[in-house]
């Protein structure tokens, strides 16, 4: 049993929070529930809880390592190492004394991690599945664009299958053949007397297959770095700042693993007119002396056609109305625009206008500044 050492010692399916006989489907959505929810770019400081959690999913989440996990845990301490098999049969050379009997690939594990060279047994030494690099793109949006939402494209750099060869890293016409060094198994057996090590096959890198012909354009990696673009659908009034996470978009995985992500950084410009609050949109309208006095109504624009609004008489500069429906066509309701009055002072006046607002203050007998209890 080729189990790693911590599976003697973690409960995988507490780190999930799954029973133990959680269907695979049960498995993935406690994953990518967990993933997301500790995931350092969303939560810093959970970079520990997000790697549990993937190391879990990493052997619960492959029906041949679950199904060794399992049996580990069946067989509790027996299954550990110095722990019985002492029969030199299948499961590897052994040892026994009266008291106890041993593995030697178990001593061989316990010394290789001694020395550096790493666990023995091929569950450590076969390079497995790697998720793909998350990449970072900003995008930049109009005004306009962000309030209605759009569908548009982000130019990102990354790892991508190879287009000449399809990922598999051979030449045209060709396949990766089993390595004859290791015969597949992706590691070599250096066996020195009672002791044997194990350690990846330096022919193959141990991934267990070679690639003889290698493709001319990726040179046998099965990857190739190029720009691409990558489709964006943002939602109508999203906010300057926000993070549009494109699941599976991201660098290729590595060894059949799956690919990472693409964060998308929002920027939203700003408008001549118009500003934003939460799904609202804000507007400042100047009216007169006059017509704030007297009251009025005037026409006023907003993302679609303009409507009138009406002043009321004796609207102080500073007062907003709200026009119901005008802001954002966010998701939960359309929000509102909001409209703030400013009274608009002339820096220069006409005899006419100076003759008119001087009898206006001849005729006014009180003082707006009266409450202040200093005149």
């Amino acid at each position: 049993m080729s189990a790693q050492r911590e599976w003697f010692e973690k409960d995988y399916y507490k780190a999930l929070g799954v029973a133990d006989k959680a269907t695979e489907k049960e498995i993935t959505s406690a994953y990518r529930r967990l993933a997301k929810k500790y995931h350092p770019d969303h939560n810093p400081g959970s970079e520990e809880r997000f790697k549990e959690i993937s190391a879990a999913y990493d052997v619960l989440g492959d029906p041949a390592k679950r199904k060794e996990y399992d049996e580990v845990r069946r067989l509790g301490p027996a299954a550990g190492p110095f722990a019985g098999q002492g029969r030199g049969g299948a499961g590897g050379s052994g040892y026994t004394t009266s008291s106890q009997s041993f593995k030697v690939d178990d001593l061989g594990d316990l010394l290789g991690g001694l020395f550096g060279r790493g666990r023995a047994g091929p569950s450590r030494s076969r390079p497995g599945p790697q998720r793909g690099a998350d990449l970072e793109a900003t995008l930049n949006l109009s005004f306009a664009d962000a309030v209605e939402g759009v569908i548009t494209s982000v130019n990102v750099t990354s790892d991508a299958s190879c287009s000449t060869c399809g990922g598999t890293g051979s030449a045209p016409g060709t396949s990766p053949v089993i390595c004859s060094g290791c015969g597949g198994r992706g590691v070599r057996e250096d066996n020195q007397g009672l002791f044997s090590f194990s350690q990846p096959c330096r022919a193959c890198g141990g991934t267990g297959m070679k690639v003889e012909t290698p493709c001319p354009t990726c040179v046998g990696s099965g990857l190739e770095r190029r720009p691409r673009q990558v489709k964006v659908r943002v939602p109508a009034g999203i906010d300057d700042g926000k993070r549009i996470v494109l699941k599976g978009r991201g660098g290729a995985g590595h060894n059949g693993g799956p690919p990472g992500d693409v964060y998308v950084v929002v920027r939203v410009g700003s408008h001549e007119l118009f500003g934003r609050k939460g799904r609202d949109i804000t507007l400042t309208v100047p009216v007169t002396f006059a017509e704030a006095a007297l009251g009025t109504t005037v026409k006023i624009p907003t993302l679609d056609e303009p409507v009138t609004l009406r002043i009321p008489a004796g609207t102080r500069s500073g007062r907003t109305f709200r026009v119901k429906g005008r802001g954002t066509r966010a998701e939960g309701g359309a929000g509102d625009l909001l409209v703030t009055v400013e009274v608009a002072v002339p820096e220069t006046l006409t005899d006419a206008q100076r003759a008119a607002v001087e009898a206006f203050a001849a005729a006014s007998t009180d003082s707006p500044r009266r409450h202040l209890g200093v005149e």
